[in-house]
């Protein structure tokens, strides 16, 4: 048993060792390869066969991750059935949010309170226009959702995987179930904060990923540091902003899932986002950038929630306006960049601080 997972409560209460992720791909992959290495039993389900056979036979995931050999005690299954479900303490969600309804409902039938289900994934529904804790609460109810831990924080897959200095933040607003998440992902590469802010952290990892699509979209025309450090900024602003309305706590922006994350993912070309909106910001088209990129960008459909989200609560955001202009508006990058520049000035935190 690992000796190093102890929370701040000191206690070896945490005996959660049969782990499920759900979702195959850079971030799910990743994780599931982290806890196999400390020593859990953890079985990854994915949708395609021949993943799945990949991940048993060579231990090698062929469609995402290639070049990594994971753990060999790693095992992976395409079958989400009672008996997968049960057997697991510990469930990990590394769904896309467009698409996690789906699986929600289809593991609703199996789940326990004594389930710790913790989620990976980051976004804002287009339909519903919510985070991916109010799905959770609307699918399986009050109960079960409010149990529910969402980890974020600045962590590229592929330095997880490679056991590189990473540092992250869990929320819950049972704090229990924070502490109990925590305990299940710390390692001694593998830092993990407890936060009770769950509204701040999911509208943090939501929201940056739409900021590094426009920090990536003004390197593309060739500005530098001055314009990605405003961008940046402005975005943590805009973000906060977001945050505040929905009820979070603007300390939380100050940490790991909000300023953290936003840096790393609007300032790394290893950032999907980011680089996304580099392509866009060198000429190229969005159908073709999605259609070579290799992997998901959730930037993209989160800018078309979070433009929605924006109207329906009263929140100005600039630059998710113009990231969306871009994107669905037909609005060239050159000339949202202008007319951003081109607002009229007004307090550095309005609408942050009264």
């Amino acid at each position: 048993m690992r000796t190093f997972a102890k929370t701040c409560l000191d206690t070896e209460e945490y005996k959660d060792t049969n782990i499920l992720v759900l979702g195959a791909g850079n971030f799910g992959t990743c994780l599931a390869d982290h806890l196999a290495a400390l020593g859990n039993k953890v079985t990854i389900y994915a949708r395609d066969q021949k993943v799945v056979d990949g991940i048993n036979d060579t231990h090698c995931n062929i469609k995402y991750m290639s070049e990594v050999t994971l753990t060999e005690s790693l095992r992976a299954t395409s079958q989400l059935d009672e008996a997968v479900i049960s057997n697991a303490t510990v469930i990990i969600f590394s769904i896309p949010t467009q698409h996690m309804r789906d699986i929600l409902h289809k593991v609703k039938p199996f789940l326990t309170v004594n389930h710790l289900t913790i989620f990976v994934n980051k976004g804002i529904e287009i339909h519903s226009l919510t985070l991916p804790c109010d799905i959770v609460e609307e699918v399986w109810g009050k109960d079960m959702g409010s149990k529910a831990t969402f980890l974020s924080g600045p962590s590229f897959a592929a330095e997880v995987v490679r056991r590189q200095p990473t540092c992250v933040s869990v929320a819950s607003t049972v704090r229990e179930r924070a502490l109990r998440a925590q305990a299940v992902f710390h390692a001694p590469h593998f830092r993990v904060y407890d936060s009770g802010d769950v509204i701040g952290v999911e509208v943090a990892g939501a929201m940056k990923n739409v900021i590094a699509l426009a920090a990536g979209a003004c390197a593309g025309l060739g500005y530098q540091q001055n314009a990605r450090a405003a961008i940046i900024t402005r975005g943590l602003a805009e973000i906060m902003r977001i945050g505040v309305k929905l009820g979070a706590d603007p300390l939380t922006f100050s940490g790991l899932a909000g300023v953290g994350d936003l840096f790393l993912t609007a300032q790394s070309e290893k950032s999907r986002n980011y680089t996304v909106g580099f392509r866009l910001g060198k000429g190229e088209k969005l159908d073709h950038v999605i259609a070579t990129l290799g992997s998901v960008a959730e930037g993209v459909e989160t800018a078309k929630a979070a433009h929605a989200l924006c109207r329906k609560i009263g929140v100005e955001s600039p630059l998710c306006d113009a990231v969306y202009s871009v994107l669905f508006g037909g609005v060239e990058v050159h000339e949202a960049v202008r007319n951003l520049m081109g607002r009229d000035p007004h307090d550095e935190f309005y609408g942050i601080v009264a």
